[in-house]
């Protein structure tokens, strides 16, 4: 199995996962803790939005990066 995150601009566009390094993971909880550790930096990098995916089929999201107000 292979997870992944799709990554979106907040309206939707999407976001090259080169451009903001994006990975593949062999477990659920690894991609999770990942985007725990990064998504600030995702969200400055103009990513809005994410979507988890498991061998390319989407597992859930959106899941806004928007920081609590």
């Amino acid at each position: 199995m292979s997870w992944s995150w799709r990554f979106e601009t907040a309206s939707g566009a999407l976001v090259d996962p080169g451009e903001v390094g994006g990975a593949e993971f062999s477990a659920q909880g690894d991609a999770e803790s990942w985007l725990g550790e990064t998504w600030r930096d995702l969200s400055e990098r103009g990513v809005g939005q994410v979507y988890l995916l498991e061998d390319g089929r989407e597992v859930y999201g959106p899941m806004s990066l928007a920081a609590p107000e």
